[in-house]
């Protein structure tokens, strides 16, 4: 009902096949993301708006079907987002609230995935790593910037 009056929407997990994916549970997000008070939640929750909206362009510009999914394991391992072009994965997204070292989650799904390129997103300043060789840690502002590519 919620989702009707666009007060709020879900995002359903990505599953592979080298993982124990959790499969029925779905994260609510509101569409207003502002009257959020925790700091990190709100973060997140922006970023996923984002993501939503960008895949959406996506779909209307240029056809592609594209989705924004999470990744979650059995033992609570998780990535934010991931987004899939015509059911394959482009690339992970985990959201965290200050410019932290990689997440040990990105590693785990790194090796256990086909996903191509990881992104750990702060609203920091600092841009390290690589998603060539692991995971990028970068500003948001960055990473807007980044999915264009794709």
């Amino acid at each position: 009902m919620l989702e009707n009056l666009y007060i709020c929407y879900r995002i359903y997990p990505f599953t592979g096949s080298k993982i124990r994916a959790v499969k029925k549970e779905a994260k609510l997000y509101f569409w207003d993301w502002s009257q959020i008070e925790d700091i990190g939640s709100r973060n997140e929750n922006f970023v996923a708006s984002h993501l939503l909206k960008w895949c959406q362009f996506i779909e209307d510009t240029q056809g592609f079907e594209m989705e924004l999914r999470f990744l979650r394991d059995t033992d609570k391992r998780e990535i934010d987002f991931v987004v899939l072009k015509d059911g394959k994965p482009l690339f992970a997204v985990e959201c965290k609230s200050g410019e932290k070292a990689a997440s040990a989650a990105t590693f785990y799904f790194r090796e256990r995935t086909s996903i191509p390129a990881f992104y750990q997103v702060h609203f920091g300043i600092k841009d390290f790593g690589s998603s060539a060789t692991g995971t990028r840690v970068l500003p948001f502002q960055t990473f807007c910037k980044e999915v264009l590519k794709y």
